[in-house]
């Protein structure tokens, strides 16, 4: 495969993942390379070479001429991913408290009075951008690319389910001050208060889909 190709692909891989991560696609659903080539523009060699990648990933299924199934995340597989973000996101805002700039808490209280606008308004698309963004800021301010590469990753995998947890109005305003107290942490540079807090969010988020039922989800 050329690097042209390779590149394509990967683009192909990423563009699949996310419409499966945000339920576009959904559990048992069948892939077709041709109608997935024909809607992003390509042949069907880099489609193929995203579904064996997906399948590596185990968000998808081939089956030997029948066709590619979607798999997508159960309900173990978020709430593991949750586990493990509970302890990197807590790493991550220990070291945010280090590194962080003014720049960056100015980000972060700012991003916190807009998530107030907009939950105010029921507004919960703008919330969801805010609530990426909210942590978009803290990766970057923990000085770790690699940690961010991490996180990243695990942030899209609970994309819809971080969408769900917002869909629930008792969990709005409760989300908002977790928000605010690791801000609170981050700007007196409190590491061991930073990460206590950054990893009860991330419990709270989990049991919050707990109690809204995961059927909305799986």
């Amino acid at each position: 495969m050329t690097k042209d190709n390779h590149s394509l692909s990967a683009k192909v891989f990423h563009k699949i993942r996310k419409d499966i991560l945000t339920g576009k696609y959904v559990r048992n659903e069948e892939l077709k390379e041709k109608a997935i080539g024909d809607e992003l523009g390509v042949s069907r060699t880099p489609v193929r070479e995203a579904f064996r990648q997906l399948e590596l990933e185990g968000l998808i299924s081939i089956i030997p001429n029948k066709g590619a199934y979607v798999i997508g995340l159960s309900e173990k597989d978020v709430h593991d991913i949750y586990e493990i973000r509970s302890l990197l996101e807590g790493l991550c805002s220990k070291w945010a408290a280090k590194n962080i700039t003014d720049e960056q808490l100015q980000e972060l209280e700012e991003n916190v009075y807009l998530t107030e606008f907009y939950a105010q308004r029921g507004n919960q698309e703008q919330m969801v951008d805010l609530d990426n963004k909210f942590h978009e800021v803290l990766y970057d301010a923990s000085g770790s690319s690699e940690l961010r590469r991490v996180l990243t990753e695990y942030h899209l995998y609970v994309q819809e389910a971080r969408s769900i947890s917002l869909s629930n109005p008792d969990r709005v305003p409760k989300f908002m001050t977790e928000h605010k107290a690791i801000v609170e942490a981050l700007k007196e540079h409190d590491c061991k208060k930073a990460e206590k807090l950054a990893k009860l969010h991330m419990k709270n988020t989990m049991l919050n889909m707990d109690e809204i039922g995961w059927g909305n989800l799986v």
